[in-house]
């Protein structure tokens, strides 16, 4: 995959969890800042941070729970520890700690 592929494709995903997040109806702030960085704000203060990598090619999470990596397989971004899917994968991290249910699709 090259540059411009990789990136969009992470514009793509990035744009996606804003959607989602939008639709959500959850009581959280977020914005996508220049550069790729999407700053999920829940009510207690406590962020997630979403961001591209461009020169490990993947899109990364830093959340309460840890750090994750996701790298595209060619049909959607997965987690290169436990082969969970992106989306799924912050749905759970922002029930957590949103402290309800958040579903992102």
């Amino acid at each position: 995959m090259d540059d411009k592929e990789f990136n969009g494709l992470a514009d793509a995903v990035l744009a996606r969890i804003e959607a989602a997040l939008e639709a959500s109806g959850a009581d959280i702030d977020f914005e996508l800042a220049a550069g790729g960085v999407l700053e999920i704000e829940f009510e207690d203060g406590g962020k997630i941070i979403v961001n591209r990598h461009g020169v490990a090619r993947e899109i990364w999470v830093a959340a309460r729970a840890g750090g994750f990596h996701f790298r595209w397989d060619g049909s959607a971004w997965i987690d290169t520890r436990d082969g969970a899917e992106l989306m799924g994968k912050l749905s759970a991290l922002a029930s957590q700690q949103a402290g309800e249910n958040i579903m992102l699709s």
